[in-house]
Formats: structure tokens, C-alpha cells, sequence
């Protein structure tokens, strides 16, 4: 599908719809960029259905805030440089680099494995985060609506759920989203890494724009969702100075709250992150790595709990008294009411005789 465009002389046709036949489905959708931003390079994209066997992963990691995750998507089409997924590539025999972002895999049957987990007699609910690793709303999603299917889900268990992105698109769900906020079932996060269009182009070439991103907080905070805006990744020497403008626009959208994390460059990404810098900012490339290194005591990173979201050293304190500062002045350090674990519910199905006893 396409949209329609104004006719091309000696054309008939004003759009040039995807062939039934085709493996792939294109369709234009406006993320707001336009023509005054610069182009993206065009990938080729293949999308591949992974047959998985279970959709929840369990992690026992103290620093993430949630035990437990659903990834509808491998790999990533906004192709953030700094993404810490990107390794996990390799695993599959492909690379961090451009696979990561062109060779993407999606679950086809996650909402009925979601189904099959949570009706187990021995399941015990506790919030499940949606996007943890890759975005659950990047731009293959308008097309397979698999988040779509995991909400509709989570909606009719009344499961608890939080939910992070960096895509205009979540405002698709708010009719799900929205009514599950309100009855403290729901929170989302939307990250917001910058408030220069250029910077994001360049640093996350397929996402949305950063005032799209404000505009879905907004639509979130509207529609009851309560909404944490995430400075992420901070990075010394590039973003660090948009902080309190990008915690400004956060509270003016509606934000509930906000957080911050600081740059993670582990495996592979600290080569794709360095080449990155040279190729788009020569000239702070050197002054950019040397500071991500005095909040990593020295290396590229250090993945030790409790260290590895904030860093240390001074750079990493400046970075964080700044935060705390302008999060308590413009009313971003409200803590967020736990989300309500006592509502779940196994459905019944239909013809569940069951019923009769109800």
C-alpha cells in the first residue's frame, strides 16, 4: 500500500501499490521528517517469522526494574548507532551493524503463546515489560500489528504492563492503553535522546522525530497512561548539554515522570558507536570517547550492576546532580504508583462450562 501521489505525466496510475505476490508489503507513513531533513539511505529489508516457543523472558538482573519481558522483534529498522540489542545479532550469525537494522525477525504467534502462558494454573502475575530489548513499535509493526495483538491480550487478563519506545506509533494504541492506565495497569516510556533533528537523522535514522515523540507523550499523558520521558542514552560531549531543554518539553507534554540512562557501549557497539562518530562528528569524536571513558573508569564500558545505567566518576555525577536538579524544579520526580498485579484474570473462553457455574 501506498499513498497517492499527484499523477506523473504520461503515467495512468498515481501510486505504485506492493505487487499481492510480493513478500513484502511497503507503506508510506509520515514520522515527521520531510524534505528539508536529510535522506536516509535506503536498506533493503527482509522480515522473517521466527517460530518461538515461549514469549515471556525471565532475567534476574537487579538494575532493570522488571523480571520478566516480551520482545515481538528482533533486530531494529530505526538503526540507532548507540542501540545496546545490537550484539544480540550475532548470536544469529549476522551482524550488529547494518543486519541489525535490515534482517529482522518477528514472532507471528505471540499473543497465543502470551494466551498459552497466562493461562497456566501455576502462573503468578507480575509486570511484564514490552520492548525491552528492540522497539516494539518500529516500522514493520504498522503492517504485522504484533504489539497490537499483545495488548489486546494483556488487556483481557487484566495484566499489568509497562511499555517503552522511541515511535509515534504507540499513539495507534491509546484505545488500549489508555482505558488500562487508568485502572493502573499500564505505564509507558517513551525515550526522547535528543531535541536536534539533525542529530536524531544522523543517531536514529528511522525513528520518529523528536517532536513526534512529544507529541505521543502528550496523546499518552491525555489519554490517562501515566508516561515517563527516558533521556537515554546520554552522552557526554554530543547530547548532554539538551538535557534540561529535553526534561522542559517532557513536563510540558505531560510526563509523569523521567529518567535517564548513560551510554552502554558493550561488544561490538563501542567499534560501530566510534566509527559512527568519525564518520558524522569528526571533530568531537576524540573529545566524545574520552569522556564516555572517565564515567567507565577508564574503559569503553564497564557492565558491572549498578554501574553500568549511570557510570561513575565525575562526569557521571555532573551528569546526574544535573538530573535530579532539573527534574525536581519542573515536578518530573514523582514516583509512579506500582501497577496492580491483584486485577489478573484468566478469562473464560467461550462454551467453558464453567460458566454455568459462574
Amino acid at each position: 500500500m501506498s499513498v497517492p501521489s499527484r499523477s506523473a505525466r504520461g503515467r495512468g496510475a498515481v501510486s505504485n501499490a506492493t505487487g499481492r505476490f510480493e513478500t513484502l508489503q511497503r507503506e508510506t507513513f509520515d514520522d515527521g521528517w520531510n524534505d528539508q531533513d536529510a535522506a536516509v539511505t535506503p536498506l533493503r529489508t527482509t522480515v522473517t517469522a521466527e517460530n518461538a516457543k515461549v514469549i515471556i523472558t525471565r532475567n534476574d538482573s537487579p538494575d532493570v526494574g522488571f523480571d520478566r519481558s516480551i520482545n515481538p522483534y528482533r533486530g531494529c529498522e530505526h538503526g540507532c548507532i548507540y542501540c545496546y540489542a545490537r550484539p544480540a545479532h550475532a548470536y544469529m550469525g549476522l551482524s550488529p551493524g547494518l543486519d541489525f537494522e535490515s534482517k529482522l525477525f518477528f514472532k507471528p504467534q505471540a499473543a497465543q503463546l502470551l494466551e498459552r502462558e497466562l493461562s497456566k494454573p501455576a502462573y503468578a502475575p507480575g509486570v511484564i515489560h514490552i520492548g525491552g530489548n528492540t522497539d516494539p513499535y518500529q516500522p514493520q509493526e504498522r503492517r504485522l500489528r504484533i504489539t497490537r495483538e499483545i495488548l489486546a491480550v494483556m488487556d483481557r487478563f487484566h495484566h499489568p504492563l509497562s511499555i517503552i519506545t522511541k515511535s509515534a506509533l504507540i499513539g495507534r494504541d491509546v484505545d488500549i492503553l489508555g482505558p488500562m492506565g487508568q485502572a493502573g495497569l499500564a505505564r509507558a516510556a517513551v525515550s526522547v535522546t535528543t531535541l536536534d533533528r539533525t542529530l536524531a537523522r544522523t543517531m536514529e535514522p528511522r525513528a520518529a522525530t523528536p517532536e513526534r515523540r512529544l507529541e505521543a507523550v502528550r496523546r499518552l499523558a491525555d489519554a490517562g497512561v501515566p508516561t515517563v520521558v527516558m533521556f537515554a542514552p546520554v552522552i557526554p560531549g554530543l547530547n548532554d548539554h539538551e538535557l534540561e531543554a529535553v526534561l522542559e518539553r517532557a513536563a510540558a507534554a505531560g510526563a509523569f515522570t523521567a529518567a535517564y540512562v548513560a551510554l552502554r557501549l558493550p561488544r561490538e557497539i563501542k567499534d560501530l558507536f566510534a566509527e559512527w562518530l568519525a564518520a558524522n562528528v569528526p571533530d568531537r569524536a576524540q573529545r566524545v570517547m574520552s569522556l564516555v571513558r572517565q564515567m567507565r573508569g577508564g574503559k569503553d564500558y564497564d557492565a558491572q550492576w549498578g554501574k553500568r545505567m549511570k557510570g561513575e566518576g565525575p562526569v557521571a555525577d555532573m551528569i546526574g546532580q544535573r538530573f535530579r536538579v532539573a527534574r525536581r524544579r519542573l515536578g518530573l520526580d514523582r514516583v509512579s504508583p506500582p501497577l496492580d498485579t491483584k486485577q489478573f484474570r484468566v478469562p473464560s473462553r467461550e462454551g467453558d462450562q464453567m460458566d454455568l457455574f459462574g
